[in-house]
């Protein structure tokens, strides 16, 4: 009978890791119930501050975050970008820790012994999550994998980001076969799919990604598609406001069979930094308005062109003519969704799209695909300029390496993989 060391002695470790785990997070446990627990579960639901475990060092839950890959900044995003912003500045006191790093609004997590992210086929136990992305500023969100590709790569060049010879940048949730993210240097660009269902699921795990990695004031984007409410087709629409489609800005769930209405809110002044980025020598518009975001593409916009339909041109017409006087720019399917959750988890955001057509003219997108595709690119130059001079500020440009993974546990790794390929 043959033994083989090197699988044994990874065997000790993972067991040795486990056990240590599970009592740190137990110490953890207790600490916290004897700490203010009661302020963890009474949280409002507007973003309040976690006072549980909260320390003005710098520590979280008792357990100092001031290791060589969780320096808090001299000076965040938001101190830089919004130092003289009174709005932003209150909300920073109500959401953020104080050097900046993302918080969970859920104590389970701590608990847990591995938080695996099924969609993106990543683990807080299987992957040095900390060394994959602690580096990131940025999350890029769009609907199509190969779109959202092409943004890794359009941004790579804009940031001087170099691989090593012989590479190529990498789809780090390959092994989901859901969502597709790239990470080039401080960006992020993933895949949200199509609707707030999908991009709501998305939106938990990045969350928690951007937790567990330990990353400091992270920006959020969505770059996408819509349909212009009083705008031609190639126009560039920043939301300033997001509503569904009863003009109400909050997004609205079902929680144990009780109805929960989230705000919806996205970052004004990050919106205004946007748009100062269009150049005066585009051929096209930007501009930013109020955004209507639906959970459907028929009828719920209001569309004669779908499998059913029980209302007539003139209803369509009155009523979107009703919501372009009500300040209504656009329509589209996810922002509802991105801006609540975004602004639950205390992270600053923007919506970013470009028209396929007016609907107040039509209902289907009559533009040849090569039109379609360079109407596209032109939300990702906007947030690609934001990107690039902020890292020129930081001084940040002309980056090396690539997002590679990072494996902790190869036993828990490939457990991972399995349960992405598996779970439904």
């Amino acid at each position: 009978m043959s033994f083989d060391t090197d699988e044994l002695r990874d065997d000790c470790l993972t067991t040795f890791h486990i056990v240590l785990s599970v009592t740190t997070r137990r110490l953890r446990w207790i600490y916290l119930r004897s700490n203010k627990w009661l302020h963890y579960l009474n949280m409002p639901l507007n973003g309040a501050a976690v006072e549980t475990g909260l320390k003005h060092n710098g520590e979280k839950n008792g357990i100092s975050q001031n290791s060589s890959n969780h320096q808090p900044h001299r000076m965040t995003y938001e101190e830089e970008f919004s130092q003289n912003d009174p709005e932003v500045n209150n909300l920073d006191a109500d959401i953020r820790y104080p050097d900046g790093s993302v918080r969970l609004r859920n104590p389970n997590i701590e608990l847990m012994d591995q938080d695996i992210l099924y969609h993106l086929a990543l683990g807080s136990g299987s992957h040095d999550l900390v060394e994959m992305f602690g580096d990131v500023k940025f999350v890029c969100m769009g609907g199509t994998p190969k779109r959202m590709e092409q943004f890794a790569y359009n941004i790579m060049a804009e940031i001087g980001h170099k691989l090593p010879c012989g590479t190529t940048l990498q789809d780090i949730s390959h092994f989901s076969y859901r969502y597709s993210m790239y990470k080039v240097g401080p960006v992020l660009s993933i895949s949200h799919g199509m609707g707030i269902p999908s991009v709501g699921i998305l939106l938990h795990e990045v969350i928690k990604l951007m937790y567990h990695a330990k990353v400091r004031d992270p920006v959020f984007f969505r770059i996408g598609t819509c349909g212009g409410i009083g705008h031609e087709g190639g126009t560039v629409i920043i939301s300033e406001e997001v509503v569904d489609g009863a003009l109400r800005n909050v997004l609205e769930l079902t929680v144990l069979g009780k109805t929960l209405q989230r705000p919806a809110k996205l970052d004004r002044r990050l919106a205004r930094e946007l748009k100062a980025m269009g150049d005066p020598e585009d051929p096209y518009d930007t501009v930013t308005g109020k955004t209507m975001c639906t959970y459907d593409f028929y009828e719920g916009q209001g569309r004669l062109d779908g499998a059913f339909c029980d209302f007539t041109e003139n209803d369509k017409m009155e009523y979107l003519e009703s919501i372009h006087k009500s300040g209504v720019v656009n329509i589209e399917m996810e922002s509802l969704a991105f801006a609540a959750l975004t602004h639950h988890a205390g992270i600053k955001a923007a919506v970013i799209c470009v028209t396929l057509l007016d609907r107040l003219k039509g209902d289907q997108v009559l533009a040849p695909k090569e039109v379609l595709d360079e109407w596209q690119q032109r939300p990702t130059k906007l947030v690609s300029r934001h990107i690039k001079r902020y890292l020129q500020m930081k001084g940040r440009l002309s980056l090396d390496g690539h997002g590679s993974i990072a494996v902790k546990s190869p036993r828990r790794f490939k457990l991972v993989q399995q349960e992405s390929e598996t779970y439904d």
